[in-house]
Parts: C-alpha cells; sequence; structure tokens
C-alpha cells in the first residue's frame, strides 16, 4: 500500500500546484485588469482635461469675436445717430442765422432810409418757430402738473394711512389705559 499513497499524495499536490497557478493567473488577470482600468481612467481625465481647456479657449474666441461683432454694430448707430444730430444741428442753425438777418434788417440800416424790407418768408419762419416753442411749452407745462397732481395724490394717500395708523394706536393706547385705570380703581 505504500505504492498506493504516493499517488495519492502526489495527487494533492498537483491539485494544490494546480490551485496555484490558478490563483496567480487569476491574481495576474486582475493586475492586468486594474492595470487596463487606471490607464482607462488616466486617459478620460486627460482627455477631460484637455476638452476643458479647449472649451475655455473657444469660449474666449467666440467672446471677443461677440464683442468686435457688438462693437462694429453700435459704432454704425452711433455714426447714424451723429450724422443725424449733424443735420439737426445745420437746420437750427440755419433758422437761428435767418432769425438774426431778420432781427437785423429790423434793426439795422433799413430804419434809416425807409422801412425795413423784412421777406414774409421769414416772418413765417419766425412765426412758426413761435408757435412750436409755445406747443413745447404748453407740453411741457401740461406734463409738470400731471406730475405735480400724481405726487400730490400719492402724498394724501400716504397721508391717510399714516393717519389711520395714529387712529389706531391711539385707540388702542386709550383701550389699554382704560384698562389699567379701572385695574387699579379695583384693586
Amino acid at each position: 500500500m505504500p505504492g498506493k499513497r504516493r499517488p495519492q499524495a502526489g495527487a494533492p499536490m498537483a491539485a494544490e500546484d494546480r490551485l496555484l497557478l490558478l490563483q496567480s493567473q487569476a491574481l495576474a488577470e486582475e493586475e492586468v485588469a486594474k492595470t487596463k482600468r487606471e490607464m482607462l481612467t488616466w486617459f478620460l481625465k486627460d482627455k477631460l482635461a484637455k476638452e476643458k481647456h479647449s472649451s475655455t479657449l473657444n469660449f474666449h474666441k467666440l467672446s471677443t469675436q461677440w464683442r468686435a461683432v457688438l462693437r462694429e454694430t453700435k459704432d454704425k448707430e452711433l455714426r447714424q445717430d451723429i450724422e443725424i444730430l449733424s443735420q439737426t444741428f445745420a437746420r437750427v442753425m440755419d433758422c437761428k442765422d435767418s432769425v438774426i438777418e431778420v432781427s437785423m434788417g429790423l434793426a439795422g440800416w433799413g430804419w434809416r432810409w425807409g422801412p425795413p424790407v423784412i421777406p414774409t418768408q421769414s416772418l413765417q419762419s419766425l412765426a412758426t418757430d413761435l408757435e412750436e416753442a409755445e406747443e413745447q411749452h404748453a407740453q411741457a407745462l401740461r406734463s409738470h402738473l400731471h406730475n405735480v397732481d400724481c405726487l400730490l395724490q400719492l402724498q394724501r394717500c400716504r397721508l391717510m394711512c399714516l393717519e389711520e395708523g395714529y387712529g389706531a394706536q391711539l385707540e388702542a393706547l386709550k383701550t389699554e389705559f382704560e384698562a389699567e385705570r379701572y385695574k387699579g380703581g379695583e384693586g
């Protein structure tokens, strides 16, 4: 029987060896899988960092380009506004020059040698300017009076609220005073 024991003793050794071999292979496979996961994680983190950097860079580029577009648009608008204001200013200056010319005609040399010669177009222009000025003044006065009326109404409402609050507080104090008065008289 001693011969039979050897194969039995050898068989468990082979099973242990096989088990150790399988365990070492499993450990090696785990190490390889772990390394792959770590490399994949590192790769994805690196890719994410690069994407964030690219995103930030592109955002700055887009912001710069958008500002340039906005500047161009605003530049065009301002140039149009300046042109309109320049034309308006020139028209106003022409009107004022014509008024000065007319007034110089009234106060100037024309009175010495005869009645002043005032072009009817200038008089009509002066009358039109005067009417426009009176309309603007009337409109401004109406607007001002309307605003004052609104403010007065607001102040009246505020005053009524304050008076009501004062009345309520006064009534509460009177009630409290009377209650204390009667308690003091009884006690």
